[in-house]
């Protein structure tokens, strides 16, 4: 299976993708063999991915770095790299190669100091890789000093060295960044396309596979975890029965506090996962005899770590929260479909009793008005608000209609 096969309905970009990969290797085997480059080429040293959450953008770049390190001898015959099978594509899909390196926002931003090694990294020849690969995942987080940072990087990249930027749309990108980057759109997958690739790829019965898709809307991370997690299933259960136990403002405010707090468990499960983990290895390389003190000086290092998990405890709690808020969305989403008279491509059919009462007991412009809450509660969580305070408000809107 190669490693074009996690482009999910984007038939179009990866044909590009696949064309520059060649044009990609020809570069590297001419220079390997003295040779001058090929005169035209679809390759380019900055590429940038957008796309509507769920469409694959970092899954298209993370398929395009592998298949940029591909060392399958298929290609001499004329083979598209990107097999999935050999040691670069391996370890580039894993997050292992020593020239692919990942850049992912830990709190609400990319800071400048977590990008300066990343910048002079860029700078150096690939230590074993064909090319040195920086994999920005969350571009739209950078700010103003790390853009710079960045900036600087792609006017004048090494040789051998690509930039691919993610991002949900083109204006999420500083202008001076974007104009030198190559910019592929992504689609949101078709549901059908995403239930495809979870029976193939993951085993998933047809049906569970169908029902997550459609749930999910195409959103391919999601779906796949709704399909393969009970406990997720759970949750989106949970959040689906909110909208008819907002009678009261009582309940509004329980209501409120059981998402934060389910939020917060995710984030706690995920911090107990990896945090302990990432402490010890870093210990353990500073020098520390286990269970003994650390070495002088080395408080500050620790420290800078502990920082880091916090802020993405905090990102985790609030991007479990905009899952719900997600989930929320294509309830009323539904629920306004149905009150306009149409029962096509419901994506919460589990749900259609509720559905069914809510549509009943409410007209189309109060459905407006609770879709637009829940946009504004997003808003006000990508401020910093609060999360009780937003999701309380947000509860007491979807209450009032």
């Amino acid at each position: 299976m190669t490693v074009w096969d996690d482009l999910v309905g984007q038939e179009k970009v990866g044909a590009v993708l696949e064309g520059a990969a060649r044009d990609a290797d020809a570069l590297v085997t001419a220079a390997s063999a003295s040779e001058p480059p090929p005169e035209s080429s679809r390759m380019t040293h900055a590429w940038l991915f957008t796309g509507p959450p769920g469409a694959g953008r970092n899954q298209a770049a993370r398929a395009f770095a592998a298949a940029l390190q591909c060392v399958s001898p298929d290609r001499a015959l004329g083979g598209v790299p990107g097999c999935g099978f050999c040691d670069g594509c391996h370890t580039a899909l894993l997050g292992t190669h020593a020239d692919v390196t990942p850049v992912a926002a830990v709190g609400a931003e990319i800071l400048v100091r977590d990008m300066r090694d990343t910048v002079r990294k860029s700078f150096t020849a690939p230590a074993n890789g064909r090319w040195q690969i920086i994999l920005v995942e969350d571009a739209e987080r950078l700010n103003e000093k790390s853009a710079n940072a960045v900036l600087k990087a792609v006017e004048e990249p090494a040789p051998r060295t690509v930039w691919l930027l993610c991002a949900p749309s083109i204006e999420d990108v500083l202008p001076t960044i974007r104009s030198r980057c190559r910019h592929l759109n992504l689609r949101t997958p078709p549901v059908d396309a995403v239930a495809d690739m979870l029976v193939r790829r993951d085993g998933i019965e047809p049906e569970v596979a169908a029902s997550a898709a459609r749930a999910t809307q195409g959103h391919v991370d999601r779906a796949r975890r709704l399909a393969t997690d009970p406990a997720a299933r759970e949750r989106r259960a949970a959040v689906l029965k909110l909208p008819l136990r907002l009678s009261e403002v009582g309940a509004c405010l329980k209501a409120a506090q059981e998402l934060v707090d389910a939020a917060a468990e995710d984030a706690k499960q995920l911090a107990e996962e990896m945090d302990g983990k990432e402490s010890e290895e870093l210990k353990a390389a500073l020098g520390a005899v286990q269970g003994g003190r650390l070495p002088r000086g080395t408080a500050g290092v620790m420290k800078d770590l502990e920082d880091m998990q916090k802020r993405r405890r905090t990102r985790t709690q609030r991007d479990s929260l905009d899952v719900a808020l997600g989930d929320l969305t294509g309830f009323y989403r539904d629920v306004l479909a149905l009150q306009l008279g149409s029962r096509i491509a419901l994506a919460n059919t589990d749900a259609e009793d509720a559905l069914d009462r809510i549509a009943r007991s409410s007209s189309p412009e109060s459905t407006l008005r609770r879709i637009e809450a829940i946009a504004a509660c997003r808003e006000a969580l990508d401020r910093n608000v609060a999360p009780l305070l937003a999701v309380e408000a947000m509860t007491m809107a979807l209450r009032a209609g």
